[in-house]
């Protein structure tokens, strides 16, 4: 079946290096301007192990969706003016949390980003010049804004839903790992082989996972090396002590996302979802591996 021509429009979207001077802008300022980190990992949707910016887009577009049916309703400019200018207030954290995410995607990504956001500026600001119409007694001026901006938002949202589902921004990297894994124990070969104190990548079947021998103890953790936010190569990646309860970390080298190499939680984002840990035991010096409650 061809593609639609609106699909086949952002598609080539993604491929426009023209873009990519202003792109660059963009992604320095957003690691520029949210900060510090907690900041940019409670905007991320960290705390909460969901991205936060699709849940937070939902209230103003809601407030906008009901001005627009208010605006058809005779009396109730009042009422609508009100959720126009509920919208744009509540558009402000939406926008926080969508521009801490942009820093961190790929090219791709954040050159179909850079349209989504400009088509969602260009919406606020017609919002928002419908509600000084609207305040100044221009009603007809504030509900043609409205409408405008309601179908420019669409198109924002459109961009959204195409990095979301088509792009995968956002989206959890590593959610097929446990379908792709075996039940039961899986040899990774002589534990002695393994370097210690240093990461070392290794592979379950076809699932390429770090492994971390540790100097002092002897003891191994492994993890998904895909890294769950953008599929970075966790083995590349830093690793750091972490804290007692935490034990030793790793960063993506990507865009820096940290787990515990004990427990695959995330410590700091953007990624959201944890990483997928496999328990191990070494059985006549061969280092086994399972995913917890497949052994």
């Amino acid at each position: 079946m061809k593609t639609l021509a609106p699909v086949a429009a952002v598609d080539a979207l993604e491929d426009a290096t023209w873009l990519d001077s202003a792109v660059a802008i963009e992604q320095k300022l957003s690691h520029t301007l949210i900060q510090p980190q907690w900041l940019r990992d409670i905007l991320h949707g960290v705390p909460q192990g969901h991205p936060l910016h699709p849940v937070l887009v939902q209230l103003p577009l809601g407030a906008w969706f009901s001005a627009a049916f208010l605006d058809l309703v005779p009396g109730a400019e009042d009422a609508s003016r009100r959720l126009v200018g509920a919208g744009v207030i509540a558009s402000v954290p939406a926008v926080a949390a969508g521009y801490a995410d942009y820093g961190d995607l790929h090219e791709q990504q954040m050159r179909v980003g850079l349209v989504h956001a400009g088509a969602n500026f260009t919406a606020i600001g017609l919002y928002s010049v419908s509600w000084l119409a609207r305040r100044a007694g221009r009603h007809g001026l504030g509900k043609a804004l409205s409408f405008a901006g309601l179908s420019i938002a669409g198109l924002g949202g459109y961009l959204g839903g195409h990095m979301s589902f088509r792009q995968a921004s956002g989206a959890n990297h590593t959610e097929d790992v446990p379908h792709r894994v075996e039940p039961g124990w899986h040899s990774l070969g002589p534990v002695e082989e393994l370097p210690t104190g240093t990461l070392a990548r290794r592979t379950v079947g076809d699932v390429p996972v770090v492994v971390l021998r540790q100097e002092s103890s002897d003891a191994v953790f492994v993890l998904a090396d895909a890294c769950s936010h953008l599929s970075g190569p966790l083995h590349e990646g830093e690793l750091t002590t972490g804290t007692p309860g935490e034990g030793p970390c790793v960063s993506c080298p990507w865009h820096g996302s940290t787990f515990s190499l004990r427990t695959g939680a995330v410590l700091n984002g953007p990624a959201t979802a944890p990483q997928p840990r496999f328990d191990t035991r070494v059985v006549d010096g061969r280092l086994e591996v399972s995913l917890p409650g497949a052994g």
